[in-house]
Order: structure tokens, then C-alpha cells, then sequence
């Protein structure tokens, strides 16, 4: 068996010498790789997002609390203190992205009780803390994206982000591809933060 060279294709030829050129598709009429040509990255999960599958009825952020504590896993909640609680992201930039939501239906920062507040952030610390020691992050990303314009995906109901990220995290497919590659799956993950809020 022959070995493996990158950009050697097995019928032998070597296009190495042809990166960064513009190639033609399979059609010949617009600009880009052939479709023959794509690495195929496999995200079934993604599907349910996309078609849909999973919608709440409601805002997902208030009625998967009200599922109770014996939801938890399925509902992705990994913590719940006592007027909000840590959720994995189901659609996560990284494994391991979190958010830590309110229990109280708010959109606007300003409208949430001090108490909700102080707790808030004080839950976005303490995850922090797990991803560090848990998945070894390296660095964190902490925000909030407060309305549509800010990109909110769910705007009506606030959540701080807690990103974990590690040196190199954002490749190539990112930024040409415009696509994430996740290596590990949410299961996994959450199997291994749950213990760091237990």
C-alpha cells in the first residue's frame, strides 16, 4: 500500500503545486471545486436543527427547565442553581460551549433582578472553572449577544456564552469553509462536565 500524501490524488497525480488557484466545477460555468472533489464532514446531529425536528414549542430556554430534574441529560441542563441554571448549547461553536440562563423569561440585561445577575455571573465563573479543569481549555469566551442586531439567536430570553477554546481551535475550515468540525459528541461531553457541578 502506498503511502498517504496530502494532495496526491490515488490516480497518481499531484495537484500540491495548484494550491491557492481558483479551480472550475464539475459544471464548468462558475468559479470553485468540483463537487467530486469536497471532503465530506459528517454532523447528523446538525440534521434535527435543520429540519426542524427538534422546535419547542414555546421558548426553549423556559420550557426545558419546566421538564424537571429527571430531564436533565436529555435536556442538556448540566447545573441548576436557584434562579438560573448552566445548558450545553445544542448547536455549540466548540464541545463544551455553555450557557448559563435565567429561569425568569427576560430579554433585556437591565430587567434582571440583581440577584438573578450576581448568580449569573457567578455560574459563568464557576464554568469557567470546570472547562479548565475538566477539558483542559486554554482559554474562555464570555458574552452575551443582547437582541437581533447583536445576533441573539434567541433574543427574548437573555443567556451568557461560556466558549471554551484551545490554541488552534479555529482552522482553515472555519474561515474558508465557513463550518465547524466538533470532534466529540454532546453525550460525551456532558458525561464528563457533570461531575465538575456535582
Amino acid at each position: 500500500m502506498a503511502a498517504y500524501l496530502p494532495g496526491v490524488e490515488e490516480d497518481g497525480l499531484d495537484d500540491r503545486e495548484h494550491v491557492g488557484e481558483v479551480a472550475r466545477d464539475a459544471r464548468h460555468d462558475q468559479p470553485g471545486v468540483g463537487v467530486e472533489s469536497l471532503q465530506r464532514l459528517w454532523a447528523p446531529w446538525r440534521f434535527g436543527y435543520i429540519a426542524g425536528d427538534d422546535a419547542i414549542d414555546g421558548c426553549p430556554f423556559c420550557v426545558l427547565p419546566s421538564r424537571g430534574a429527571q430531564s436533565d441529560s436529555e435536556s442538556l441542563i448540566l447545573h441548576r442553581g436557584e434562579r438560573v441554571y448552566v445548558i450545553f448549547n445544542a448547536y455549540p461553536y466548540n464541545p463544551g460551549h455553555l450557557m448559563i440562563v435565567p429561569y425568569d423569561h427576560v430579554a433585556e440585561l437591565e430587567d434582571l433582578a440583581i440577584e438573578g445577575l450576581h448568580e449569573l455571573f457567578e455560574l459563568g465563573r464557576r464554568s469557567v472553572g470546570v472547562l479548565k479543569q475538566r477539558l483542559q481549555a486554554q482559554g474562555v469566551n464570555l458574552g452575551m449577544n443582547l437582541g437581533a442586531a447583536a445576533g441573539a439567536g434567541i433574543a427574548e430570553h437573555l443567556h451568557l456564552h461560556v466558549v471554551p477554546r484551545w490554541v488552534g481551535d479555529t482552522n482553515f475550515i472555519s474561515v474558508v469553509g465557513a463550518a465547524r468540525v466538533l470532534p466529540r459528541a454532546l453525550e460525551e461531553v456532558y458525561a464528563d462536565l457533570a461531575p465538575g457541578f456535582g
